[in-house]
């Protein structure tokens, strides 16, 4: 998960929560890094938001208006390159200024379905802001390192192991294996000679460091039940083949890195927060749905969240 939260985008913040069971887990996945700002590039000047930029049919159109206007439509000129954006933007303030006051003119903003319209999207903006304003802009650092330590503290300990594996098309080229290791052959040369498994042939079959379900089952349950410098004494099967083992260490995982981690933790954060309000908002309202079927799926979709 990772946290990025516009100013255009907080009106249908709340809803996507809703939509969406959204987890910290993984906590475990890495976060990519953003890339750093261009040191050599200089500073943008101050801009004035009450600068005139245009006028349409005598009215003002500022900064304001035009950064308002290039927030809400920057998917529609995320192609433009970014010296044709700003210009795009003030055409398209234009061209919504001018059809507006065409509708108006001809009396479409009395149209019922239209006012309908304009209440939920006033009632939707009215959502991000509160969302903004109530949630996003009220989490603490102290809130999203307390969460972070949360999760570990209740994330029970795994073990990983670096294990080794030779595999094999039959069980009886696997048994012939298992019997040269018992005579002393080593494991490494061996694996370079007759596994089947092309990232295994010069590197002894090293498979790295992995936990607990990242191998198919009948691997995974034989690599983790073998102690450590010891293989498997019997062939193991899979989908793959037949495979003999060998565990050449174990430890504990280590929990990622605080600074790793930290936006998912704050979505996290975020998320419990949101549904806090919104549970204690809808406590306190009179809701009322008189078709049952709807009010059933209405209740059951909410009890997920």
């Amino acid at each position: 998960m990772s946290l990025s939260f516009r100013r255009a985008s907080l009106a249908s913040l709340g809803l996507a929560f809703g939509l969406s069971a959204l987890s910290l887990s993984p906590l475990m996945a890495q976060e990519t890094k953003p890339a750093q700002p261009d040191a050599a590039a200089p500073a943008a000047a101050p801009v004035d938001p009450n600068a005139v930029v245009a006028t349409i049919n005598g009215e003002k159109l500022t900064e304001a208006d035009l950064a308002l206007a290039e927030g809400e439509l920057s998917q529609q000129f995320a192609q433009l390159p970014p010296e044709q954006r700003r210009a795009a933007a003030l055409s398209a303030a234009i061209e919504i200024r001018v059809m507006a006051k065409k509708a108006v003119d001809s009396g479409l903003d009395k149209d019922p379905d239209f006012q309908r319209r304009m209440a939920f999207l006033q009632q939707r903006a009215l959502h991000g802001e509160v969302v903004e304003k109530e949630v996003v802009n009220k989490v603490t650092d102290a809130d999203v390192r307390a969460r972070y330590d949360q999760e570990i503290a209740n994330t029970p300990p795994v073990n990983e192991i670096h294990a080794r594996h030779i595999l094999v098309k039959t069980k009886e080229e696997a048994e012939a294996i298992i019997k040269q290791l018992d005579g002393g052959a080593d494991f490494q040369k061996l694996a370079n000679e007759h596994t089947g498994d092309p990232s295994g042939k010069s590197s002894g079959g090293d498979l790295g460091w992995f936990g607990p379900g990242q191998m198919v089952p009948e691997f995974d349950k034989a690599a983790f039940a073998l102690e450590v410098g010891k293989y498997s004494k019997e062939p193991v099967q899979s989908q793959f083949g037949w495979h003999v083992i060998k565990v050449e260490d174990k430890r504990a995982k280590q929990p990622p890195a605080f600074d790793d981690v930290k936006d998912q933790a704050r979505q996290a954060v975020i998320r419990d927060k949101y549904f806090a309000m919104v549970k204690e908002l809808r406590g306190a309202a009179k809701v009322e749905i008189p078709d049952e079927k709807l009010k059933a799926a209405v209740n059951t979709l909410e009890s997920g969240k």
